[in-house]
């Protein structure tokens, strides 16, 4: 489905990707892994356009998203949960969901039921939820898009452990029904389980690709430890 191939990405003139190549195939979930700084964040913003590269190619079910605007790549079926969660504060729960909703498999019926609290709050505004909920609403505004291609970038970075948990269910139930995925995170023992494969980067670079099983503690180690 998804195709990075060699991208080269800079914020004005300093360069944050030098060669970033990964790949995501219909009904599988890749993890984009690394230490903090380098590169997972800069690789989503390029993927959809927000901090366009320079260089390389991005493909989508075969046509270039290069030089696309954001909202031509989101139409084309990726779905993005940004870091920060990026709720629109004014709005309610259930206009937060319903604004981004486009017809398909998932509805206002089937998110609330996979995540119940956003159904209990459903006409509150999204400022007044906490952290764990608003993520909860980010990640179910994005499903409301029905995408073939769901991003989530680091979907329960500094959430209590409770509400981590309920998330990652979440994950995995998206998971067995055959949601394509890419999801940032530093939780192995989250990921490792349900990812198809891993791809890790190191200073923008792709340093590593491989299943889940090979990803021993050499790699770890090298790639991945504080």
């Amino acid at each position: 489905m998804l195709k990075v191939a060699d991208i080269e990405t800079f914020y004005g003139p300093s360069q944050a990707l030098f060669g970033v190549n990964l790949e995501v195939n219909a009904g599988e979930m890749v993890a984009l892994m690394g230490r903090n700084g380098m590169g997972k964040t800069t690789t989503i913003r390029s993927i959809f356009g927000l901090t366009p590269p320079r260089r390389g190619a991005i493909e989508f079910d075969s046509q270039s998203l290069i030089r696309l605007p954001s909202y031509r790549i989101a139409k084309t079926g990726l779905g993005l949960v940004p870091e920060g969660r990026r709720c629109f504060p004014n709005l309610t729960v259930h206009e937060n969901l319903m604004v981004t909703a486009r017809a398909g498999e998932w509805t206002l019926s089937k998110v609330e039921a996979l995540f119940p609290r956003l159904e209990e709050r459903r006409s509150q505004m999204a400022k007044t939820l906490s952290g764990g909920e608003q993520q909860m609403l980010a990640i179910g505004r994005a499903l409301m898009t029905n995408p073939r291609l769901l991003v989530l970038d680091e979907a329960t970075e500094g959430l209590a452990p409770v509400i981590r948990q309920e998330i990652w269910q979440a994950i995995r139930l998206l998971k067995q029904q055959g949601q394509a995925t890419l999801l940032v995170d530093k939780s192995l023992s989250e990921i490792l389980p349900i990812a198809d494969r891993c791809t890790i980067l190191e200073k923008g670079c792709t340093v590593w690709n491989g299943k889940p099983a090979a990803l021993d503690n050499t790699i770890r180690d090298r790639y991945l430890g504080v």
